[in-house]
């Protein structure tokens, strides 16, 4: 089984981890504390300086907000367009129930001229 040390070594370029061995003992000069913090001359780190975080959340929470904007925007738009077309459907709903009305009185009046002239027809006949 592997030792926590072995578990968090990062192998180099060509095989094995500088400063281990075949039996993955430490033969160099780099310590388990330097693995942990970086590079041997300390140019790499691994953790962000708080300045580093407080800047990455401000930069996360200001997208957040622009993109909230955005939505609302969006579905300001979206729902004056659906006003709109309600306001079109409304006034066609409108002219289509007149025009019904206006037939549906046509229709009776001809059904009405249609049965006194059948009438006056058969009365002709007899």
């Amino acid at each position: 089984m592997e030792s926590d040390d072995e578990i968090r070594r990062v192998p180099e370029m060509g095989g094995e981890a500088a400063g281990m061995s075949g039996s993955g003992r430490e033969t160099g000069s780099i310590t388990g504390q330097d693995r942990v913090q970086g590079s041997v001359d300390g140019s790499r780190k691994r953790g962000r300086s708080p300045a580093e975080k407080e800047n990455k959340r401000l930069k996360r929470l200001l997208r957040n907000r622009v993109s909230a904007q955005q939505a609302r925007e969006r579905k300001k738009a979206y729902l004056s367009e659906l006003e709109v077309r309600v306001k079109e459907l409304e006034k066609k709903n409108s002219e289509l129930e007149e025009r019904l009305s206006t037939l549906q009185n046509e229709n009776q009046m001809l059904r009405h001229i249609l049965k006194n002239t059948t009438a006056g027809m058969q009365e002709g006949r007899k």
